[in-house]
């Protein structure tokens, strides 16, 4: 199968090049790095998350100081997931925290007397509000273990309020982007569990309803952590290569590999960063050069709790040209963690977005 691997998307704040790993910046900010440092990494766009950024700082705020570009000091690109995972998420573990209906979603943030109801039409508006460059519209998210009846349900209520995201999206740019080009641009969510009915019958009405691009819905994991390889593979089958699709959630560099080699194009996810934070670094081996290499031979972890790297010169990869591995050992590195310092934090993430960047280059080259 073929995609626009060689395309670039123009939007408002700049262009995308295909595959694209974009890490989360789900409230505001991609912890413990400034913009300075995601520029120098190569990151061309961020994820930023509704959900949490009605809350804090609140949407009049975000507004008042111009979106969430001069807000956050981002210039680039700035993906708006609509916040339906993450609503979900918070009502699966506590139903006392919330519920999902027709209209929309409501939910009370914990130890918090608030109430939030987000509709498609509201998800929409604050996402152009805050100047998103990609709007995803409202859906709502199942697990893949979730009976057929949940997973049918997902499906008529994510292509309902995909329409009405649709519309509510054209009325607004329609009105605030008149002479301005280009737009932004709305994606749908793909959703279905592990029903290959229900996925397509997803695909086809949000096809026909038209989109910008779309998104493979609900988690990408199955109940052991693995990549659910085949209904991922299935779900960008379903939509013509023309479309970019992001895989929300994926961001082990495994994952990331077999989702380009089958054709998805955009990534988002916190792993990374969490990863670098949690002591756990990205290496690649040497063989990660050519589409014939497995996708789990492409890296290794190197973690910088381990004693054996009290005394090492060395830095953590001398395949990657970050600030950390060009100025910092490992036993600084080291040292850092078991202090916990801030500026341990810092250099980690730093190379565990340089090593996502560089992996993507490498991506693209299989595909030229």
């Amino acid at each position: 199968m073929t995609s626009p691997r060689g395309q670039v998307l123009e939007v408002p704040h700049g262009r995308l090049s295909f595959p694209q790993f974009m890490p989360d910046a789900t409230r505001g900010f991609v912890r413990s790095l400034g913009s300075d440092d995601l520029v120098r990494c190569g990151v061309q766009a961020v994820v930023m998350n509704v959900f949490h950024m009605m809350q804090h700082p609140g949407s009049s705020v975000i507004e008042a100081l111009g979106g969430l570009h001069n807000f956050s000091g981002w210039h680039g690109p700035i993906v708006t997931d609509s916040g339906g995972f993450q609503a979900y998420s918070v009502i699966r573990k506590d139903s006392k925290l919330g519920s999902i209906a027709n209209k929309g979603i409501i939910f009370h943030p914990q130890n918090s007397s608030r109430r939030f109801l987000l509709t498609p039409e509201k998800s929409i508006r604050l996402q152009l509000k805050y100047g998103t460059d990609i709007a995803i519209c409202l859906d709502e998210c199942t697990h893949a273990s979730d009976p057929f009846e949940a997973q049918r349900q997902s499906v008529v209520r994510t292509v309902n309020w995909a329409k009405k995201c649709r519309t509510e999206f054209d009325r607004t740019v329609k009105r605030r982007y008149i002479s301005k080009e280009p737009r932004p641009l709305l994606f749908a969510v793909i959703q279905g569990g592990g029903s290959r009915d229900l996925r397509k019958e997803c695909a086809e009405q949000l096809l026909e309803v038209g989109f910008d691009g779309f998104s493979y819905g609900g988690y990408p994991l199955d109940a052991k952590g693995k990549l659910l390889v085949d209904m991922i593979k299935y779900t960008r089958e379903l939509v013509p290569a023309g479309f970019p699709m992001i895989a929300l959630g994926v961001g082990e560099p495994s994952s990331v590999v077999h989702c380009v080699r089958m054709g998805y194009e955009l990534f988002d996810s916190s792993l990374p960063t969490r990863d670098a934070r949690q002591g756990r670094l990205y290496v690649f081996e040497l063989g990660f050069f050519s589409q014939s290499e497995s996708p789990e031979k492409v890296f290794s972890y190197l973690y910088a709790r381990d004693k054996k790297h009290m005394r090492s010169k060395t830095s953590i990869s001398t395949h990657c040209d970050c600030l950390t591995c060009s100025n910092y050992t490992l036993a600084y590195l080291h040292h850092l963690f078991n202090m916990r310092d801030a500026l341990y934090f810092r250099l980690a993430t730093i190379h565990n977005l340089r090593f996502m960047m560089l992996l993507m280059e490498r991506l693209k080259g299989e595909t030229r």
